[in-house]
């Protein structure tokens, strides 16, 4: 048998320990990768299709990517779940904000999940971002309501579920997937945040077609390590500015203090969220502040 007919491709669904498990068209195979792509800077993720020769269980080439996380470590995705309850602990808007600005500039669909609706109400923070433009779902985690459409909606895609710790992400999985069983934590009310109890990165296949992957818990003060947009590019991220941004006044507005913004009026006339737009400030001000040759370093 000659080479050609040896390769396989297929999909990397688990990464742990330097081993990859690649599910191909004609079976499962657990693989290490070739020690050229260290030299290479390359490290196999979760969700790249690869190349793979079966009978030496070694992966020997990564094929381009459509696009990539730093953490969760997952490539190819179709879209970010954006899991947020609605208390214990509240949402922490600005950071919502950050991440979806993020999943836009990476070309990621964005979906936005309350949790917790059993415990406080979700409807002022589902209208807000349903207005913005984002597809929003509610779901009670004690007791499924509102998981269905949910698992409706990202059928045939590849989605990941992320979002802080404590907020549910397990939970709702494991409605979604009743056969998983992954491991939740309770919240610890004196820390006010929750238990790691995500060890890594997994995708799991969803009936119907498609894969969800559960992911570790992010912090706040770990944002930085996605992706960096520049002032420039921060505005397009922002679905909800496209209508006005091409009516302000000056050339290369920044859509924070400028007379004769049509953003800025867009707030006043509360067609654009002054929520979502206070977000925008404190990012471009921190992009405003960004030095780009020690981000390099």
């Amino acid at each position: 048998m000659d080479a050609d007919t040896q390769k396989l491709y297929g999909m990397i669904t688990k990464a742990t320990g330097g081993f990859y498990t690649v599910e191909t068209s004609v079976g499962v195979y657990l693989c290490k990768a070739r020690g050229v792509f260290r030299k290479k800077g390359i490290t196999p993720v979760c969700g790249d299709r690869v190349e793979i020769l079966p009978e030496d269980a070694l992966i020997v080439e990564v094929l381009t990517r459509k696009n990539e996380l730093v953490r969760p470590p997952l490539a190819n995705l179709d879209c970010l779940v954006f899991v947020n309850s609605v208390t214990e602990p509240a949402p922490n808007l600005l950071l919502l904000d950050k991440f979806l600005a993020i999943a836009e500039y990476k070309q990621i669909a964005p979906v936005i999940v309350f949790t917790k609706t059993d415990l406080a109400d979700s409807q002022s923070y589902a209208a807000l971002y349903r207005r913005a433009g984002f597809p929003v779902f509610e779901a009670d985690n004690s007791t499924g309501v509102g998981v269905p459409p949910i698992k409706e909606f990202l059928q045939g895609k590849f989605a990941a579920f992320t979002g802080n710790t404590g907020v549910g992400k397990s939970s709702l999985l494991n409605w979604m997937l009743p056969d998983l069983g992954l491991a939740t934590g309770e919240i610890s009310r004196k820390l006010g945040r929750g238990k790691h109890t995500t060890r890594h990165v997994e995708l799991y296949p969803l009936d119907g077609g498609g894969y969800l992957a559960d992911t570790p818990g992010f912090s706040t003060l770990e944002t930085d390590r996605y992706e960096y947009i520049r002032k420039e590019d921060l505005a397009d991220c922002f679905r909800e500015f496209t209508p006005f941004m091409g009516n302000c006044r000056f050339r290369g507005c920044s859509h924070t203090v400028e007379k004769g913004c049509a953003v800025l009026e867009a707030v006043q006339n509360g067609e654009v969220s002054q929520s979502r737009h206070e977000s925008y400030a404190k990012m471009y001000e921190e992009a405003r502040q960004y030095r780009e040759w020690e981000h390099k370093s």
